[in-house]
């Protein structure tokens, strides 16, 4: 979206070369890797940094010129599409990979990268990271940095979700053209893409449109992309291949036609190529006026309406995540067994794998299992929407201080007024659980009156006050297996929670 990915890679890229490395730069696209190519160039003008480029817009013995001169490292960066990944392709010292679009490359790619040498140092851009990537991330597989700042006199897009209508486009161009800018007009299927524009000529016969697609041959896409970078045409109807497209400020309108075909982070990308300057931009994202939309399609536009401020990539991607799942993430498949063991177990796992790799103390905590008999849930009469609720019964059972449960119950009164009973025994249950698994306490069984309590072998219990307790009360005993069992003064919900935590205190003071 503009807002210096470009810059910060190029920062790297120096400090690499400084460092006396070679730097390798990736973009999906052969357009973007012109484009970092005359940029790169450009920034480093006035130093002795030798750039040069791997991609279509190359002929066959220039390219060949290239590797050989990469391979006895007399370029310091190569700037590329998916060419730089090839098998003939050799590195000197390659000390640094940047990725641009990451979403863009496919699984396959990335693991070639891991293979081209294990001590590279790996730097991937995007306004929108791909789910799995995002993923990552969170887990902490991947450090990530985000760029929240928005350029000077950067202005949000105006993004319009509308039916198609002929009179709708005709105003959105004319509007454009009128104050002397350009347009893009997105049509993703190249079997109809001239009639479209045809019918936009006719539309508006004094405006100059060109037509760029992906099944051009390489002279003919670079030379409608650079006319239209020149300002030698108005408007442009083309197919995605704009997604990661030049950075063009004069062109601050883009009209995407059947947006509900698109995905999240492709109709963001598009959306990005218009803004890049002080003027206000217009995104119009058309759907069939006489068709029904899938729940998810409807999702995504309304997410992009709604997410149309400054800097929202990485909202988008938190959203994509929960849209589409995060993958396998330590496979060739984009989709995994993860299903098999559950989210939270395959997390947990992963979680507690790169914890041991980093060296850092992995002592598995007892995992305490509940069964109070007692009515634990949030009242839809509280929580009417239920995601809401699903997220707060998530929040009250991943609680993992009291700190942590004092922000839920804080939340919970601010958001939804005093919490009802239930509620309060399910935070009282969550205290309960904390307790337990402090002192070491596997499970905790109630039927009516009776209770049962199994300690683990290393429980955090003094035996004498275990063995005070039982002599003391009627009914109760405590079994060579480790486990207490006694009966209750009481069968209210509340004593229940109280009674069980007091004694565990007691026990463990």
């Amino acid at each position: 979206m503009g807002y210096g990915k470009t810059e910060v890679g190029m920062r790297a890229a120096f400090k690499a070369v400084s460092d006396n490395r070679q730097v390798a730069v990736l973009a999906p696209t052969t357009v973007l890797a012109f484009q970092h190519y005359n940029t790169f160039r450009q920034r480093f003008a006035a130093f002795p940094i030798k750039i040069d480029m791997l991609s279509r817009f190359r002929t066959a013995k220039q390219q060949k010129e290239t590797i050989a001169k990469v391979e006895a490292g007399q370029v310091d960066i190569v700037i590329g599409t998916h060419r730089v990944l090839s098998k003939d392709v050799k590195f000197s010292d390659l000390g640094l990979v940047i990725v641009d679009e990451e979403q863009r490359f496919g699984v396959r790619h990335k693991e070639r990268l891991k293979q081209l040498r294990k001590e590279v140092d790996v730097l991937t851009m995007s306004a929108t990271p791909i789910p799995r990537t995002l993923h990552m991330s969170l887990l902490g597989l991947r450090d990530m940095s985000v760029i929240e700042t928005p350029p000077k006199d950067r202005m949000a897009i105006q993004t319009v979700v509308a039916g198609y209508d002929h009179q709708l486009v005709k105003s959105a161009l004319e509007h454009e053209l009128e104050r002397g800018g350009q347009a893009y007009f997105v049509h993703n299927r190249v079997d109809t893409i001239y009639e479209i524009a045809a019918k936009i000529q006719e539309m508006l016969p004094k405006s100059r449109v060109l037509v760029g697609h992906g099944q051009m041959s390489t002279g003919e896409l670079e030379k409608v992309m650079m006319a239209f970078v020149r300002h030698d045409a108005d408007i442009l109807v083309a197919t995605t291949i704009i997604e990661n497209g030049l950075d063009i400020p004069l062109c601050n309108t883009i009209i995407i036609n059947r947006a509900d075909r698109h995905g999240l982070s492709e109709l963001y990308q598009l959306r990005g190529r218009v803004g890049r300057s002080n003027r206000r931009a217009y995104a119009y994202l058309l759907v069939p006026a006489d068709q029904e939309l899938t729940p998810v399609a409807r999702r995504r536009l309304a997410a992009l309406k709604e997410f149309s401020d400054l800097g929202a990539g990485f909202k988008i991607a938190a959203l994509d995540l929960e849209l589409r799942g995060a993958g396998n993430l330590l496979g060739g498949e984009q989709s995994g067994n993860m299903d098999s063991v559950g989210f939270e177990m395959y997390t947990g796992m992963l979680d507690q794998a790169i914890r041991e790799l980093k060296g850092e103390d992995v002592t598995e905590k007892t995992s305490t299992h509940l069964n109070l008999g007692i009515d634990l849930r949030i009242p839809t009469q509280y929580i009417a929407e239920e995601n809401q609720r699903l997220r707060m019964y998530k929040r009250a059972a991943g609680v993992e201080d009291e700190r942590q449960l004092e922000d839920v119950r804080k939340e919970l009164q601010d958001r939804y007024g005093t919490p009802p009973e239930p509620v309060l025994y399910l935070l009282g249950a969550s205290a309960l659980k904390l307790l337990c698994e402090r002192v070491g306490v596997l499970n905790v069984d109630r039927k009516r009156d009776a209770v049962t309590i199994k300690f683990t072998d290393e429980a955090a219990i003094e035996p004498e006050k275990l063995a005070r307790f039982v002599a003391q009360t009627k009914g109760a005993q405590f079994t060579p297996g480790g486990v207490l069992k006694f009966n209750l003064k009481s069968t209210q919900p509340q004593v229940v929670i109280e009674q069980v935590g007091a004694l565990l205190r007691e026990l463990a003071s």
